[in-house]
């Protein structure tokens, strides 16, 4: 659906749809991933998991021990006599009070009490999976049960003494006084409260690691998002030298923030691989993902709007209360908190604003980043209150936020939280998701389902996004012996087509065949820094210091080619060095075959690092149509319009790609998917049976525009793509259902919309309608 010119091989640079270089290996199976890469002959390790969500346990390993090809068996107390480092840090939250955030042991392995179902209470290693897998049941763990924690408020038995109310941490930004005095003030104050589900992050490819010895250094190879973070934590966790430890990342399929940080497997697969002498490979399994690994959303979100007479948004205050799960995770306690707080107040000239956000323990799996990582979670809220906010208010919705956009002369515009946003124009992409959305025929096709006896029902959703991650990032172009180039980067792709855009970046830049051009990622011996993916920041950090290394090769070249010419100067255009005074034109790769003969080596490698100066803000508009079949309660998502201000689009395929994934995940959460949990603690959800991912044949066709605004905060002018189509997803699919069932007389609609709930809404409508 995209208006865009077609890949072309004969047209490889910058803003061109260049097809996937990574997919013939892709999908003709030649991919090569964590599993398929482990040392031969390397044991094999499996998790022994917990069966029951809160008790003290005691464990008896002695028999496993003696099972047949068992190599190791590892538990809580094997970890701290051994001496490594029994837990893994998160960065912790300031509270509203100066205080820190709650901060509990996590270990590697259950110390006396296991706090969810799932959580690794020891590691078997043997010769086969298989002998592992039998030991494991050997292992004799007797639960003492406790009672469970499973509601997100505060109170309830303790999951930590360090929380003793279940409160991790009590999070505030803004100006309480000022928005409380301006939501006083207010002509009209408008409330709502909605819940964000949990959600199962489920990658293609689940979580693995192996381990080995080489040349006395310890080398891991992870299927993470960046190999750096792991890298320190696991020279620290094992109380070795950074420089004695190697981390090493394939290709990975897929990872949504799951996968960006350390996870118990795989510093025990290190130290089982250092304590045998011998490597040691794990890999997880779905329903064990499922189990174990990061959730994401989970919060209960409370918006108070206050509007002026003329209908302007002049304050804001948002509450949430979010589930942080048995421990805390890497980067968790930010995510509804300081992550959050970014685009809080959206895309909306409001400076009265204030919000909070408490975490709580529950005896659950750990919640952490999920695609857009606090981000969809703002908008969610927000986007869903102003549509109500409309309707309470009597006045158009498109036309509200019209009255209520940052208007273009307004930018730069610092947010109330602080956020310095760059550049926009709200009011056209808008305007242009409106014509393309065909907003002014829906009334006739609204008239058509309703023939079908069908609901049908418009979303609209105007998101902002903050880019986040390390704003620095290093490139470093080398010209190797067989006369091609390799450049090294500190990104890690998980699926996005890193490889055919960082190409495009050396071919538009040096005039080199993309066929020439190797791209070398994950590995922590042969690039020396790196920021690792997440937060959408990887196109537009890496462009910037892909672009600054090759305007880097050309400085250094050009006297050096001077000399060659035997001229003054040279000019470096459409990928030649040229002089006037010569007849004579030299490519950046004959000047490299030509310093390599003359012994110029300082010329054959080249690093740049680069900052940005500050974040971009990608934004736009997703309007969502959908039908709900009266008699079943089935919502189906039956036409979807994005229009997206990402600035210059480096590959708009791969950006049309980016947001049709974000879009499906989004449309995933607000319509099947959700984790539940019966009362004991027990999860319902650990498997495809009955956990609702979505599938091909429930998305629409996803019609994508640009409407750009050039960033100025990159000299590419560069938005990040990565996750704005989660960020705008649940709320056009939430608003769409409320548009639905609103004539019904229902005003209160939350995510997700299966068929068995959206059928009770409409039943429950119907009552009422009955009983009047």
């Amino acid at each position: 659906m995209t208006k865009m010119m077609p890949a072309a091989n004969e047209n490889f640079g910058l803003s061109q749809s260049v097809r996937r270089a990574e997919d013939p290996r892709l999908l003709t199976g030649r991919g090569v991933y964590v599993d398929d890469t482990a040392p031969t002959g390397a044991l094999h390790a499996f998790v022994l998991r917990s069966s029951v969500a809160h008790a003290d346990i005691t464990v008896n390993v002695e028999d496993a021990r003696a099972a047949e090809g068992v190599a190791l068996i590892l538990t809580g107390p094997d970890i701290d006599a051994a001496g490594v480092v029994n837990h893994i840090p998160t960065v912790v939250a300031d509270n509203r009070d100066g205080g820190k955030a709650a901060d509990p042991q996590r270990p590697l392995l259950a110390l006396g009490r296991v706090r969810f179902v799932g959580e690794a209470i020891a590691m078997v290693i043997a010769e086969t999976m298989e002998q592992a897998r039998d030991a494991a049941e050997l292992i004799e763990v007797d639960y003492e049960e406790l009672d469970v924690k499973l509601d997100v408020a505060e109170g309830g038995v303790a999951v930590h003494a360090e929380a003793p109310d279940n409160v991790v941490y009590d999070y505030g930004k803004g100006d309480e006084a000022a928005t409380e005095a301006a939501l006083a003030k207010a002509a009209r104050v408008v409330e709502l409260t909605v819940d964000d589900n949990r959600v199962i992050c489920a990658s293609l490819e689940p979580r693995g690691s192996w381990a080995e010895v080489a040349d006395g250094r310890l080398h891991v190879c992870v299927n993470g998002q960046g190999v750096w973070a792991a890298k320190g934590q696991l020279a620290a966790s094992l109380n070795l030298n950074k420089a004695d430890v190697r981390v090493t990342n394939p290709d990975v399929g897929g990872g949504f923030g799951m996968k960006a940080m350390i996870y118990p497997e795989t510093i025990l697969v290190a130290h089982a691989t250092r304590a045998l002498g011998k490597p040691v490979r794990w890999m997880g399994d779905r329903s064990e993902s499922m189990l174990s690994d990061n959730a994401g959303r989970d919060l209960i979100c409370h918006a108070k709007l206050g509007f002026d007479a003329d209908n302007r948004l002049i304050a804001y205050r948002m509450d949430n209360v979010a589930n942080m799960g048995a421990y805390n995770s890497g980067y968790a306690q930010h995510i509804q908190s300081e992550l959050f707080s970014k685009v809080m107040p959206g895309c909306y000239d409001v400076q009265a604003c204030y919000m909070t956000s408490k975490g709580i323990f529950t005896n659950t799996t750990q919640v952490d980043a999920y695609r857009g990582a606090g981000r969809p979670e703002a908008i969610y809220v927000l986007e869903r209150a102003m549509d109500h906010a409309a309707r309470e208010l009597g006045i158009d919705r498109f036309e509200l936020r019209r009255k209520c956009f940052i208007q273009p002369d307004q930018f730069p515009y610092v947010s109330a939280m602080g956020e310095t946003y760059d550049v926009g124009d709200f009011p056209r992409v808008l305007n242009r998701a409106m014509v393309e959305a065909d907003v002014a025929g829906f009334e006739a096709r609204k008239a058509e389902s309703a023939a079908e006896g069908k609901l049908r029902g418009l979303g609209l959703c105007y998101y902002i996004e903050s880019i986040l991650g390390n704003p620095s990032e290093s490139a470093e172009i080398e010209f190797t012996d067989d006369g091609r180039v390799t450049l090294y980067v500190g990104t890690q792709s998980n699926g996005q087509g890193h490889e055919t855009v960082y190409r495009q970046f050396l071919s538009n830049d040096l005039g080199i065949a993309p066929d020439m051009i190797d791209i070398v990622q994950g590995d922590s011996d042969r690039i020396a820094t790196g920021g690792g993916t997440g937060g959408s920041r990887s196109v537009t950090t890496q462009g910037t210091a892909n672009k600054a290394a090759s305007a880097k090769v050309i400085e250094k070249f050009t006297p050096f080619v001077a000399g060659l010419l035997d001229v003054d100067t040279v000019e470096f255009e459409e990928g030649t060095f040229r002089a006037s005074e010569s007849n004579r034109v030299v490519t950046i790769l004959e000047a490299a075959a030509e310093a390599r003969m003359a012994g110029e080596t300082d010329l054959l490698k080249t690093r740049e690092t680069t900052t940005l100066p500050g974040r971009s803000y990608p934004n736009g508009a997703h309007l969502c149509e959908v039908e709900i079949d009266r008699d079943t309660g089935q919502l189906e998502v039956v036409k979807y319009t994005v229009v997206d201000d990402f600035g210059n689009l480096m590959n708009p395929m791969l950006a049309e790609g980016q947001v049709h994934g974000g879009v499906a995940q989004g449309i995933g959460q607000a319509v099947s998917e959700q984790v539940v949990y019966d009362e004991t603690g027990q999860l319902l959800t650990a498997s495809f049976m009955d956990y609702g991912m979505p599938r091909a044949q429930g998305m629409p066709m996803i019609a994508f525009y640009s409407e750009p605004v050039p960033s100025t905060a990159n000299v590419l002018g560069m938005k990040g793509c990565g996750e704005a189509g989660t960020v705008g997803a649940m709320a056009a699919v939430g608003n769409a259902a409320l548009d639905a069932l609103w004539d019904l007389g229902l005003r209160q609609v939350d995510m997700p919309f299966t068929p068995s709930r959206v059928w009770a809404m409409l039943h429950q409508a119907e009552g009422a309608i009955a009983a009047e």
